[in-house]
């Protein structure tokens, strides 16, 4: 099993839980996923099985797209509608001119922007989760981290209500970009619904649901198989290619000579390697003394 199939995560779940559905339906201990999502988000997780688990740090298109539903004058502890009420603020002006408010607000969020995590979150200060010390109602100071929106889009609003498309890099949180918004207007806000539509390439239309996955196990459990996607989609860089002697020599941690490797173009970049069966078993360089540098390596079962 080596490989990525797309999940469709649904709400009340969380990503550990599709995780160990999916170890007991592809039957491989060997499994991890490209990006959490929370329990009341739902929408697209990448699941990488086998030599494909090393390929999530390394993956080139790493940008995220949510549509996200929001809700003007409330706030929580936890940024998102699941949380302990914190405020709740009428702001007894006409929805027009909230909106325009809004839209004049998001255009600050636009662009390279600093983001303080949340309390509820995963994020490690000093070796200690931050939702363990939020539940224990101990606040911390949080370092901001850089992140990048490249856009926001009002999909719709009324009634102190609305729904945002959101296309972020990662290592965004959406909650946290409507409190900011909110805060940003003077009513605060807050997130009632999220369905992550885009990560690492794959869309929507990728997503296979847990009831069809689980159908297609009950029927033929060896066809989970057909449905994993290459690791190689991931990666639009030239290839090379290795013939059985090389391959068998970087099986062994030998030094290549690029000279001779079959290349599909001479630059500075990346490179796919391949070996003599076509997979692919790298991300490689080529040196200064043209030799095959290993950025990376793919390991399946039985080789190195």
């Amino acid at each position: 099993m080596n490989g990525i199939i797309c999940v469709y995560k649904p709400t009340g779940y969380t990503s550990f839980d599709i995780i160990a559905i999916m170890r007991r339906l592809l039957n491989t201990k060997k499994i991890g996923h490209s990006g959490t999502l929370d329990p009341i988000a739902e929408g697209v997780l990448p699941v990488f099985a086998g030599a494909a688990t090393r390929a999530i740090d390394y993956c080139p298109d790493t940008d995220k797209e949510y549509r996200a539903g929001f809700r003007i004058g409330t706030t929580t502890d936890t940024q998102d509608i699941s949380g302990q009420e914190l405020s709740r603020v009428n702001s007894n002006i006409p929805d027009e001119v909230l909106l325009s408010r809004i839209k004049a607000a998001i255009l600050n969020y636009i662009g390279e922007i600093e983001q303080i995590p949340p309390m509820y979150s995963a994020v490690k200060v000093k070796g200690k989760r931050l939702y363990d010390l939020a539940r224990k109602g101990i606040e911390v100071e949080r370092t901001p981290r850089k992140i990048t929106v490249h856009s926001i889009e009002i999909e719709h609003y009324a009634d102190s209500e609305g729904i945002i498309k959101i296309s972020c890099s990662k290592g965004t949180y959406v909650r946290t970009l409507i409190h900011d918004i909110g805060q940003s207007i003077g009513f605060g806000a807050v997130m009632t619904a999220l369905q992550r539509t885009k990560s690492n390439g794959f869309a929507l239309g990728d997503c296979y649901t847990l009831e069809e996955l689980r159908e297609i196990h009950a029927a033929n459990p060896a066809k989970l198989e057909s449905l994993l996607k290459p690791l190689d989609i991931l990666f639009d860089y030239p290839k090379g290619y290795l013939d059985e002697r090389q391959t068998e020599l970087y099986r062994n941690g030998a030094i290549l000579n690029a000279d001779l490797v079959k290349l599909q173009q001479i630059y500075d970049g990346f490179y796919s390697l391949y070996d003599s069966d076509n997979r692919i078993v790298a991300l490689a360089k080529i040196g200064e003394d043209h030799s095959l540098l290993i950025e990376h390596r793919f390991h399946y079962s039985g080789s190195v």
